[in-house]
């Protein structure tokens, strides 16, 4: 049982190695330039072991989706004060977006580029699903309480999270950052969707 065990965590280890090291390559050599060698190398991996787990490069793209949406509806479940009135519970959720996408800023272009060239694109609802789900239960509570009119939840969940990436994008997509703008566009955000659910 042990063994079997340590076999599991021992994949796994194999697996997110690959994802992390994708990551950092496609960070310093763009989609087009990378390659697969380039992949296992910074994996410390043999060749082989990178197709038992992905057929090619741009099917890594939708492990890294994953993770970044994983990461988001963590930082949302982390953020959130559920003690708060719905509006700032929102500002925390519109920060906590922000902060994800900040961390992988010079990454998510690239993995929507290379889904979007894929087959892969159609995972991309299966792939944001927990976090629609995290974010329409948090509005489910918002409108039970009577604090915002009545909408479809899941669908405002998923207006709700691409606005704040979008915006977030806008601000971390630029050469040069700045921390006053993306305050700026955090208030926007945060004030737009205000004035979107306000009864």
């Amino acid at each position: 049982m042990k063994v079997s065990h340590s076999i599991g965590e021992d994949t796994l280890d194999k697996r997110e190695r690959i994802i992390q090291a994708a990551i950092e390559v496609f960070r310093e050599h763009g989609i087009e330039k990378t390659k697969i060698s380039d992949i296992v190398k910074k994996a410390q991996i043999a060749q082989g072991t990178f197709y038992l787990y992905f057929p090619s490069k741009l099917s890594v793209m939708p492990a890294i989706a994953e993770k970044m949406a994983a990461r988001m509806e963590g930082a949302i479940r982390q953020s959130v004060d559920s003690q708060k009135e719905w509006t700032g519970q929102l500002r925390e959720m519109i920060g906590a977006v922000f902060t994800v996408t900040g961390e992988y800023r010079d990454v998510s272009a690239l993995v929507y580029a290379g889904l979007s060239a894929t087959e892969h694109v159609r995972e991309w609802e299966d792939i944001y699903r927990p976090l629609y789900m995290r974010v329409a239960t948090i509005i489910e509570e918002w409108e039970r309480e009577g604090g915002v009119r009545k909408t479809d939840p899941h669908r405002t969940a998923r207006l709700l999270i691409g606005l704040a990436e979008s915006a977030a994008e806008q601000v971390y997509l630029f050469d040069s950052f700045d921390p006053a703008e993306e305050q700026k566009q955090q208030e926007a955000v945060y004030e737009f969707v205000i004035n979107a659910l306000r009864m």
